[in-house]
């Protein structure tokens, strides 16, 4: 075993200083370290200058050793920020790396940013670094006693001043209250001195000493924790009462011999009080802000002196201007660690809002420390929409630090259920308006019996509501006993109240969150469902595997004047097998024969049944695009994916549809529009329906592609389907009419591909303008039915006005309308792919002879029109002539002379307007 000298350890260390500063800091002890500070600590005799020469050399070398070593430094803070060994994150001394050069700003800077890298890398230590308070407390050590008393006796003067100085620049209470007893000492000889300062509002005042029977011998200095024993005397009772009530000096030399004496303190104690000088501490506004009491005047049994009044009524002055100005520090700190401590608040909620448990609990213990009290409860509303209050859950913390009976179990505190049983919570959440209670005892709203019940004594109550972002309330908040025994004050409600107000919004969100969770977990029951019942049966799936397929000839599928109602649902299913299977795509991406009868047989079951775009429409697109590539020649030129992407794409382009377009969409505000926005938003549907099915189990006839072909694929589908949606249609084909007509058309282009695969796309989704006459007029009179449906729901649904093509009361217009859709969309799309393929003539011939038929059509209409308004005003002048004949009839006079002449006269009468009737005519 081989053994080490201590000199080699040392010079081992000597070599590796890193190494033992990260061992000192993992493992060392504090007694250790501070034995070796107390060894290497200047004297107290030594002057300032041999301190400053001390200094210098050691600042100097450490100023070295810390720049070689800065690289060190980083790692050692990295480890340390990993290391188990330690509880605490200790930060660096920056006077050690302080250059000369440096500024304190940027020292200080430095110093936060290498904080927040020391500790571990969550936003709550980068937040607590960044806020770091940049005020700090000056520090003013006093003089020595000794000091003091010796410029007493040689220079009053200079004694003063000296005490003045003592306690100008301190800003910390503590400190300034001890300094001010101990100066009030040695300034009037008192034995020992009490300093008590007035807290609370001005209807209800309390004199407080944190510092009582202070002495000028004290060494150590009271603590002001909240643990420390505080001594209160009410406003206007006993003698500091009466000093601080009438702001009036008393002197007494017995103490004893005046009745606003108590004795109590003496008993306590076991000391004397003989004589007192008690004198009040106003600010510069005159108010009284404290009282100073000096108690037996040294030596024993000597009277405080007029000189003793002269000389306090000089200090205690400047004693209210240091008192007031530490209460404005204090203040402004107090501002400064709750603004904070909101901040935090923030960060604690936005980091977790995902379970409402853990951020109540968050909330719960947030409130303990920011409020030091004693327990708080979160209650949260059944229903925020309700008139009757009930709360559905309830939540309650305790603060560590409260002082409960060993008796009580938390389990018993936490089941406690006061809060939700009795009418503080219900009236806050009720009205909206928070409740302080500084005495519950004195609430007619508090109830004993449930307070005793509990086995929790409660003092007071501040109850706020909890909003959410409508300003709608969810809930109350309630805080019990500050852990101090004082009353919630207007600050704690003022604090309580902001700090809920973020806690709101955490509920909220969380609540939110929880909500949409069950949302999206219905919707997932829901699209099970669906996906169960819009998928085809296992049964058709073999029924139509075990199908013998007819030939495309027999199926007459493979012609251009195709009848697109020659064929059942059924036979539409297998024609679409034998289009898969003369395309060669089922052999060349080895799609499972069983997997594309069950994925045909989904995609028929997801087409409503509309009256125009349903599956037939969608069979009759493919066989279009069948015959366009096989019978036109385009398998030639396309590759095998683009095949099966654009006969994929024709019999998935319509899924779903609903039979309203795109504009009805926008218009109406629907669900899609809101999902896809609204341009193409029906053709997105139609996609995303598509990619649905295809991920359905046992339906993706893509399945033994590669990842890249498939993402290849995907995107040639999305392409396809889009290019259904006519205003994309308009966008393109400018582009393709001059590749076109200009001659520059190349196969080889990749976007002139991409344009021809959505011409070909759309002239499919159109083909029935193509098909005989017969079959077409049937088509328009379905696509018609359709539209007329949409202009219905518009004028009922949506208050509006149809156009025309949506008009059921126009529909005489519809041969026009037809002759516009064809020379304006369809006609200049087939033409100009008859110039890049002349194979598609059928396709033109057809279209130009329905063109005929919808001209003939509408020139008849026309003159149906032209007769039926002749036969309108024909009809009205007939109507108008009888009129005027009865008139005239009724004016005619009764003849009373002979027969011969009356009958001549009547003749005559009677055959004239007949006459005149037959020559109007």
């Amino acid at each position: 075993m081989t053994t080490f000298d201590f000199s080699d350890v040392e010079a081992f260390l000597d070599c590796h200083p890193d190494l033992f500063e990260q061992y000192l800091m993992r493992k060392g002890r504090w007694d250790s370290l501070s034995g070796w500070l107390e060894q290497r600590a200047p004297s107290k005799s030594s002057s300032a200058a041999e301190e400053k020469e001390k200094r210098e050399p050691l600042l100097s070398s450490s100023c070295a050793d810390a720049l070689k070593r800065r690289s060190s430094h980083a790692e050692l803070r990295r480890s340390f920020a990993r290391s188990k060994a330690s509880t605490a994150h200790r930060t660096y001394d920056e006077h050690v790396s302080l250059s000369a050069h440096e500024s304190q700003s940027s020292v200080r800077r430095r110093a936060l940013l290498r904080k927040a890298s020391s500790l571990p890398p969550t936003t709550a230590h980068i937040l607590s670094a960044l806020l770091e308070s940049r005020v700090s407390v000056p520090r003013y050590e006093s003089s020595a006693l000794d000091y003091k008393y010796r410029l007493k006796e040689s220079n009053e003067r200079e004694f003063f001043l000296e005490l003045v100085r003592d306690i100008s620049n301190e800003l910390d209470m503590t400190n300034l209250s001890y300094k001010i007893l101990i100066n009030v000492c040695i300034m009037v000889n008192a034995n020992r001195c009490s300093l008590f300062l007035v807290e609370g509002p001005s209807h209800k005042k309390t004199l407080v000493s944190k510092f009582f029977d202070v002495h000028s011998g004290t060494t150590v200095r009271p603590s002001s924790s909240m643990d420390s024993n505080e001594v209160q005397v009410p406003w206007g009772k006993g003698i500091i009462g009466y000093v601080a009530e009438h702001g009036e000096t008393v002197n007494i030399p017995n103490a004893y011999e005046d009745h606003r004496f108590s004795d109590e303190i003496d008993k306590l104690t076991g000391y004397k009080t003989q004589s007192i000088l008690c004198m009040a501490i106003c600010n510069s506004d005159g108010e009284v802000i404290g009282v100073v009491q000096a108690i037996n005047k040294n030596p024993s049994g000597t009277p405080f002196t007029e000189d003793d009044e002269k000389v306090l009524q000089m200090y205690l002055p400047f004693c209210g201007i240091s008192i007031s100005n530490a209460k404005l520090f204090s203040e402004s700190r107090q501002e400064y660690d709750r603004s904070r401590a909101l901040l935090e608040v923030v960060n604690d909620l936005f980091e977790e809002q995902t379970d409402l448990e853990k951020i109540v609990r968050k909330i719960m213990q947030r409130a303990l420390t920011l409020l030091q009290c004693e327990r708080c409860s979160v209650l949260l509303l059944e229903d925020i929409h309700s008139p009757v209050v009930k709360f559905s859950k309830t939540f309650e913390l305790m603060s560590p630090l409260c002082s409960v009976d060993h008796d009580i179990s938390m389990e018993k505190v936490s089941c406690s259920d006061w809060l939700i049983n009795n009418s503080i919570a219900e009236l806050v959440a009720s009205t909206g308006l928070p409740v302080n209670i500084s005495d519950v005892c004195q609430d007619p709203r508090f109830d004993a019996e449930a307070d005793q019940a509990s086995g929790f004594h409660i003092r007071s109550v501040l109850c706020v509501p909890i909003w959410n972002r409508t300003h709608q309330i969810i809930g109350v908040a309630q805080i019990l006993n500050r852990l101090d025994r004082k009353t919630f004050n207007d600050a704690d409600q003022r604090l309580f109240e902001a700090f809920v107000i973020f806690c709101g919004l955490g509920i909220n969100n969380t609540m939110m969150y929880n909500q949409v969770k069950k949302t999206w977990a219905k919707q997932s029951v829901a699209l099970d469902m669906l996906s169960y019942h819009a998928t085809c049966s296992k049964v058709e799936v073999d029924r139509l595997k075990a199908a013998k397929i007819p030939l495309s000839s027999e199926l007459g599928i493979d012609e251009f004047h195709f009848n697109d109602f020659s064929l059942d649902n059924d036979a539409m299913i297998t024609a679409s097998l034998r289009m898969f299977l003369e395309l060669g795509v089922v052999q060349k991406f080895k799609i499972d024969y069983e997997v594309l009868c069950r994925w045909l047989l989904t995609v028929r079951k997801n087409y409503r049944t509309v009256a125009y775009h349903n599956w037939r429409h969608a069979f009759n697109v493919s066989q279009c695009m069948f015959v366009m590539i096989t019978t036109a020649g385009f398998q030639e030129v396309l590759t095998d994916t683009e095949t099966l992407a654009l006969m994929v794409g024709c019999l998935c382009h319509d899924l779903d549809h609903r039979g309203t377009n795109n504009a009805f969409q926008a218009k109406s505000g629907s669900a899609l529009a809101l999902l896809y926005g609204t341009s193409a938003t029906l053709e997105h549907h139609h996609f995303n329906h598509a990619v649905m099915i295809l991920q359905s189990e046992g339906h993706n006839i893509f399945a033994n592609l590669c990842s890249k072909e498939y993402s290849h694929m995907m995107q040639l589908l999305k392409q396809a389907i889009l290019s259904t949606d006519l205003t994309l249609y308009f966008q393109k084909r400018t582009k393709f009419f001059e590749y076109v007509l200009s001659g520059k058309f190349s196969w080889s282009n990749q976007e002139h591909r991409d344009v021809l695969r959505s011409m070909l796309m759309t002239a499919c989704d159109l083909g029935a303008v193509t098909r005989p006459w017969r079959i077409s007029k049937q088509v328009a009179e379905l696509v018609t039915s359709e539209f007329f449906e949409q202009g219905d729901r518009e004028r009922s649904e949506l208050k509006l006005t149809p156009s025309a093509i949506f008009d059921r009361n126009r529909k005489d217009e519809l041969p026009a309308l037809q002759l516009e859709w064809i020379d304006g969309i369809c006609k200049p799309l087939y033409e100009a792919l008859v110039k890049l393929n002349r194979k598609l003539q059928p396709m033109v011939d057809g279209i130009n002879a329905n063109r005929k038929k919808w001209e003939e059509l509408c020139l008849s209409y026309q003159q149906a029109r032209r007769a039926s308004e002749s036969s309108s005003l024909y009809q009205e002048e007939g109507e108008a002539e009888e009129s005027n004949q009865s008139v005239e009839s009724a004016h005619k006079p009764h003849a009373q002379s002979c027969e011969c002449a009356a009958t001549n006269q009547n003749t005559d009468s009677i055959h004239r307007p007949e006459s005149n009737q037959t020559n109007r005519n």
